[in-house]
């Protein structure tokens, strides 16, 4: 349970860096604990769908991996964001990326901060 709550924190905080960083993945609401409680939640769309949907992709595209030395990841975490932001949508969370590319800069900005995240943070259950 500790590792859950360790690896949702992380994406909120990994999310929370790229809806800064990039001008069009955005993140509306009023006040910061709302936005907070929204991020959360998203963090928790966004473990989801790593968890049930990443590996099935991963394996119907496992020759583009080897094909590319793993570059398409890349194009996997992009998808993945902008699977997140359309379930934000159905979900009535204020979440939002805007385009493909937008998602590509996103999803490396969310794997390098949420690797650095997880480096940091406690890894106990």
């Amino acid at each position: 349970m500790m590792n859950f709550l360790v690896k949702t924190i992380a994406n909120a905080g990994a999310l929370a860096v790229a809806v800064w960083l990039v001008d069009k993945i955005t993140l509306t609401g009023g006040s910061t604990g709302k936005k907070t409680g929204t991020l959360i939640l998203v963090a928790l769309v966004f473990g989801l769908v790593n968890l049930l949907v990443k590996p099935v992709v991963r394996v119907l595209t496992f020759p583009l991996f080897v094909l590319t030395l793993g570059l398409f990841t890349l194009v996997v975490n992009a998808l993945m964001l902008l699977l997140t932001s359309w379930l934000a949508d159905k979900l009535d969370l204020s979440f939002h990326v805007e385009g493909f590319w937008t998602a590509v800069l996103g999803g490396l900005i969310v794997s390098i901060v949420s690797w650095a995240l997880n480096m940091v943070l406690p890894d106990k259950d």
